[in-house]
């Protein structure tokens, strides 16, 4: 049987959950509390040592630790639907902007949150290492994340999805950046149009309520 370990208020499983629930794929789930640093006790660390979620461990026994693999895994042993391309250019576009939304949106809204939440206080990085907090990089990644979301409207001025003419891993992604990026108070407006009516028409798949 393949284990998902999740957090049901994380934005880095969830985007393991939708995946999983798009491809159709049947598994059990282990919940991981972040909240009471769950994953650095010691528990949790003989399962992962990243001490991070999600971690994926397919039925052979493999455990997948980051949201590339588990994506790679799923997409290669459920290639139906496909959600990473089919034809090569479809792919390179897929691969390209998840990448892009990653960086530009995903890690910029955790720059923001990790390093200015009172919780996350020693804790800027994921992780079993303690790192301390930057004030001037929760600033930066506050203004990356609207700028983010300005690119975002930009793409889906004319388009139905992020990457090609199909639904996709990239709209996971983004779809999970953009929800996430509420914890710093940014959020699609009347500026962002299209943005708007994308999110819109993704929340009436089934899988996105997770």
């Amino acid at each position: 049987m393949i284990t998902l370990y999740d957090c049901a208020t994380a934005p880095s499983p969830r985007r393991a959950r939708i995946l999983l629930a798009e491809k159709g794929v049947v598994h059990e789930t282990v919940q991981v509390d972040l909240r009471n640093n769950e994953q650095l006790g010691e528990a949790y660390r003989q399962v992962n040592p990243a001490c991070t979620v999600p971690a994926l461990r397919t039925g052979e026994g493999l455990l997948l630790t980051d949201n590339a693999a588990i994506a790679a895994w799923l997409e290669a042993a459920y290639p139906e639907p496909p959600l990473m391309g089919v034809t090569p250019e479809e792919k390179a576009e897929v691969a390209s902007w998840n990448w892009r939304i990653e960086f530009e949106g995903l890690f910029a809204i955790a720059e923001a949150m990790r390093n200015s939440a009172p919780s996350l206080a020693n804790r800027a990085l994921p992780g079993p290492v303690d790192y301390a907090q930057i004030p001037e990089l929760a600033q930066r990644g506050l203004a990356r994340a609207q700028q983010f979301f300005v690119v975002l409207n930009e793409r889906l001025a004319d388009r139905e999805f992020i990457a090609t003419d199909r639904f996709s891993l990239a709209d996971i992604t983004a779809a999970v950046a953009v929800d996430f990026a509420r914890v710093v108070k940014v959020r699609a407006g009347e500026q962002h149009p299209h943005l708007l009516r994308w999110r819109a028409a993704l929340a009436l798949r089934p899988a996105m309520a997770l």
